[in-house]
């Protein structure tokens, strides 16, 4: 595809749009690939931008572009084979970016598209803490709301690739098909690798001169000044330069800014949405959520934070002899020591504060807790072959991990006790809840883990020593100060002033630190202790009810429309999705992460015994129905506040029945309206009629009276209201006797009767032959049944 070079930019840029609105994906790819390799950096320049928009679609969502978070391997094969191509980091597009990055080009970035902390601090000309944005933004005269970031072709590819995970989420995707198998994860794992490499140093770009190389931006002096909260951070590379002359002939030092731009596009963008002040500002409800992470989001993170720790992990022994260090230590290697408590720490502290607190009390929150948990457990991604020979044992946390743990003390404790008020809240029945619980409960009870975030808080609680004025300024937060490329270590490291200082530095100097191992989190953790066991406790019912249920079904039941029980119950959870081997997993994932939580805070069966047992746990005699927790009152039974939270949650219930007259109960799905209401009124008729003579026979002390009463009263009254929080007044009340036919109105009564006939005409018995047999059957059953009754519960007046 060769044109003169006497053609205008404009003139291709029209051809390359005609071409995406004609010609299928494949051949677009083919044609821009020959375009990138043929034409010089001039032309190009102009087409970049474009370029850009079409693949990761424009800024405010409306062109989405490639869409790659819908490009899967297995629904499109050839289209997600040849984006990944394209887009690899030694594919055509990446070899745009360097051939433009020779020329030093530079490109606007709206800044109004940046996450809300930065776009509040540059709309107020407050220069953000990270260098990313050092020196490249530009202010309109008019004032700062139409501000642009002038970016180099790396950052401005970057910049674009990162953010369309956030402006093209309301896009649509496609259904039942897993996050992390589109072309934009992939890319994502990618790039980590290419960029942030565990193995080897960084690949140098490839280069349209033979034997040159493409060098990192040169620095650029302000346009505007700016006033900074923080000291002002160098790139890593300008630092290394300026302490380190010689490092220049080293090729890995004049590409580690494209690692570090990277990483801090990807952290910017991701999870810069909530600053420390606006975390604290969200606290209140009367302020409305700006950001709402997507799970696809979490997941994405959740890959970074995975890599980041193999990065980091990767980092070679440090020598013995400090002079050593400053000779042999590479840039990319002073990079791996920082990367974490520098780039990272604080940005997803805050992040991972606001989804413990604002994200729905669902299952999909398994994402946000996944994505916590690789971050607290780096020994996972770390380089270790296990003995030979050895036997497989429970992986114990190494020693060596205590200083990680230490300076990260507030992601273990503080966002285990906002996970803890959140189980407070869920469904523990649902498996999924269930497995969330157990995992958390799993990794803190990870051998030594528990004891080093106990010396932790320990170190934390200590009285303040005098520290020499060095180490003041070598253990600021990582953010703020210190030299991370500096030629020696600190001589003396002092353990608690590390600890406050990163609580001081996450939650400022007047926090109140609330202990994990301390009595108010412990009276949180019986809490859920006592919820666990009561969940299993339901669990448990429910899976008996349904075993009965199976068990007592037949062919007969097809007849039956619906229980004949007119006093139907509710579980309070979603039964249509609960089965015997959800049931079993909830049950095994509860009945582990208690026995974690044991270990963890050193609870022992007597306690939790006790717990149960003063919580009201216990069974009613059926061994199966539960109330909610409440007193006894004189004007009935007053529900607790423990017992409020059984309810709303589908814990406890109550047994909802119709505490009125029988007779005038709402007509059922299973029973005929105008049957009903005729034998209603025929009912009503001859108990008008009788009444007088059904109350002097059920007053009769011998066995025609006691026939009476078990026919025309109910003989257990107050077994009906056991179960209900009704009043006393009502539930004492003394039954008058009468006749019910509303039974001759049930569909289930009318089959068996016609049933009945049906099969007597067989015989050759007639129909009122069959009326006296069914009349005289009941009469023998109803003399048995008030023989017993009459032994097992006496009639009272």
């Amino acid at each position: 595809m060769a044109v003169p070079h006497l053609q205008q930019p404009s003139f291709l840029l029209a051809s390359l749009k005609a071409d995406c609105m004609n010609k299928p994906f494949v051949q677009r790819c083919h044609d821009l690939e020959i375009v990138i390799e043929d034409f010089p950096a001039k032309e190009l320049h102009a087409i970049f931008p474009w370029l850009v928009e079409t693949i990761f679609g424009s800024l405010d969502g409306v062109i989405v572009g490639w869409n790659l978070r819908c490009l899967h391997g297995r629904a499109n094969p050839t289209e997600y084979a040849i984006a990944l191509d394209f887009l690899d980091p030694s594919g055509p597009m990446m070899k745009l970016v360097y051939k433009l990055q020779a020329e030093e080009y530079r490109y606007e970035f709206p800044v109004s598209c940046l996450p809300g902390p930065v776009k509040a601090s540059m709309q107020e000309r407050v220069l953000p803490e990270c260098s990313l944005y050092y020196n490249k933004v530009h202010f309109p005269p008019s004032g700062g709301l139409g501000s642009n970031l002038a970016l180099n072709p790396f950052e401005y590819y970057m910049f674009y690739f990162a953010i369309s995970l956030i402006t093209q989420r309301n896009s649509p995707t496609t259904q039942h098909v897993s996050p992390s198998n589109n072309a934009y994860f992939t890319l994502v794992d990618t790039y980590l690798k290419w960029f942030l490499p565990t193995e080897g140093s960084v690949l140098p770009p490839p280069s349209s001169n033979p034997g040159g190389a493409i060098s990192s931006p040169a620095p650029r002096s302000p346009v505007v000044p700016f006033t900074s909260y923080g000291m002002h951070h160098t790139s890593l590379l300008k630092r290394h330069i300026a302490h380190q002359p010689s490092v220049n002939a080293d090729p890995a030092s004049q590409e580690i800014w494209r690692s570090e731009t990277l990483l801090k596009v990807f952290v910017e963008m991701w999870l810069h949405h909530y600053s420390l002040e606006m975390y604290q500002k969200m606290q209140s409800p009367q302020v409305k959520e700006s950001f709402k992470p997507t799970e696809e989001h979490v997941l994405v993170i959740r890959l970074l934070v995975k890599h980041l720790h193999a990065f980091a992990n990767s980092l070679k022994p440090e020598p013995l002899s400090p002079s050593a260090h400053s000779h042999t230590a590479s840039p990319l290697e002073e990079f791996k020591r920082v990367v974490i408590p520098r780039f990272v720490q604080q940005k997803l502290y805050v992040f991972l504060q606001h989804c413990f607190g604002h994200w729905p009390l669902d299952a999909s929150f398994r994402a946000v807790l996944e994505m916590w948990l690789s971050y607290l457990q780096p020994w996972r991604y770390a380089p270790e072959k296990p003995l030979l020979g050895a036997e497989p044992q429970p992986r114990s946390v190494s020693e060596k991990w205590a200083p990680f743990i230490q300076e990260n003390l507030l992601l273990y404790t503080k966002l285990f006790v906002s996970f803890l008020n959140r189980a407070l809240r869920t469904d523990l029945v649902s498996a999924k809840n269930a497995l969330m619980v157990f995992r958390v409960a799993k990794v803190f009870a990870q051998p030594n883990l528990a004891e080093m975030i106990q010396k932790g808080e320990q170190l934390f609680l200590e009285p303040e020593l005098v520290i020499p004025h060095r180490q003041h300024r070598i253990f600021m937060s990582p953010t703020l100060g210190g030299s991370f490329l500096s030629s020696w270590p600190p001589a003396i490291t002092d353990a608690s002033f590390k600890v406050k200082s990163h609580v001081y530095c996450l939650e400022g100097q007047d926090s109140q630190y609330k202990q994990m191992f301390g009595l108010e989190v412990r009276n949180l953790v019986l809490r859920l202790a006592q919820l666990i066991g009561q969940a299993q406790q339901t669990a448990k019912s429910i899976s008996d009810h349904s075993a009965e249920t199976m068990a007592s079904q037949s062919f007969l039941s097809w007849f039956r429309f619906v229980p004949s029980d007119m006093n139907g119950c509710y579980t309070g959870n979603d039964l249509d999705e609960i089965g015997q081997d959800s049931i079993k997993k909830t049950d095994e994932y509860l009945e582990k992460a208690q026995e974690y939580l044991c270990q963890i805070f050193r609870l022992n069966e007597a306690q939790l015994t006790q717990l149960m047992m003063n919580c009201g746990t216990a069974q009613d005699e059926n061994g199966k129905k539960q109330l909610p927790d409440c007193v006894e009152s004189e004007t009935g039974l007053i529900l607790t506040p423990l017992g409020r939270y059984q309810i709303i949650n589908g814990l406890r219930r109550f047994e909802i029945e119709y505490q009125g007259d029988t007779e005038l109960q709402p007509i059922r799905s299973y029973e005929n309206a105008t049957l009903v209401r005729l034998f209603f009124q025929l009912s009503s008729a001859i108990n008008q009629r009788f009444a007088d003579q059904m109350e002097i026979l059920c007053s009769r002390e011998d066995f025609i009276g006691r026939l009476c009463r078990y026919h025309l009263t109910n003989p257990f009254p107050a077994e009906r209201n056991r179960h209900s929080p009704v009043l006393k007044q009502r539930s004492r009340r003394s039954p008058q006797p009468r006749i019910s036919l509303r039974f001759l109105a049930s569909y289930r009564t009318l089959l068996s009767l016609c049933m009945i006939y049906f099969f007597a005409s067989w015989f050759c018995v007639g129909p009122l032959a069959c009326t006296f047999i069914i009349l005289l059957g009941y009469l023998l059953y109803a003399v048995v049944m008030t023989f017993f009754t009459e032994r097992w519960k006496p009639h009272q007046h």
